[in-house]
């Protein structure tokens, strides 16, 4: 396997020696910088395969970083952020980041995440897109989970297409209502839970103990399609 590319970007000294000892180990090749500003100019020199940036920093903050990267490329994005910031984590994610992980946290959790973002973008051939147990044909316009055709309302077909496009991505409520139901409809949170309610009953085993949407408190959902 080549060796993936990962750039941290945090203002705080000792955090980044740790992740760079710990990601040197597990053979990534590592580059660090300590503000946002760096952490763009060294993005456009590294080309990294995935970012894990802090959100508080001095200067361009993490919420800044996210924008700017996706200005230009759907590269993975970590963020990193202290307890108690559940509003600038769902700004971070509206703005594009990809996952988030709080401090203090453990290395291992942080090391799974980055595995599992490094391997969400699900594979594509022409017209179908597979992920995990699902297989969605754009052309046909029909997901099959397990080889069997789901029938799903034209609704529950955007809202399943949008997080089998975005598997293992944490997607806001804001994020998922702007897809599906239009920029006017941002703060309507009872819409999603009726059609995620919905489209649970018709793909989860027990739609009481989901396994393929779950739920992320306060912030949305993630879709895992391995179950």
């Amino acid at each position: 396997m080549s060796e993936k590319r990962i750039l941290v970007i945090d203002d705080e000294y000792q955090i980044v020696r740790v992740l760079k000892r710990s990601f040197d180990a597990h053979r990534y090749s590592v580059r660090t910088a300590s503000d946002g500003e760096a952490g763009i100019e060294l993005f456009h020199d590294f080309k990294p395969d995935l970012v894990i940036t802090d959100l508080s920093m001095p200067g361009m903050d993490g919420i800044e970083v996210c924008r700017a990267i996706r200005r230009e490329s759907e590269v993975p994005i970590i963020v990193l952020s202290v307890r108690g910031e559940e509003s600038s984590k769902v700004r971070a994610l509206d703005a594009g980041a990809d996952d988030y992980i709080t401090k203090p946290f453990s290395i291992n959790e942080l090391h799974a995440r980055v595995r599992a973002a490094l391997r969400r973008a699900p594979a594509s051939t022409d017209d179908v897109i597979r992920s995990g147990d699902f297989r969605l044909n754009t052309s046909e316009r029909v997901i099959y989970l397990n080889s069997e055709p789901l029938h799903l309302t034209p609704k529950e077909f955007a809202l399943l297409e949008f997080m089998i496009r975005n598997s293992g991505r944490v997607l806001t409520h804001r994020a998922l209502l702007g897809k599906v139901w239009g920029g006017e409809s941002t703060e309507q949170t009872e819409y999603l839970r009726v059609f995620i309610g919905n489209i649970r009953k018709k793909i989860e085993p027990d739609p009481a103990e989901p396994r393929y949407i779950l739920t992320e408190p306060w912030v949305g959902y993630r879709f895992n399609p391995k179950g």
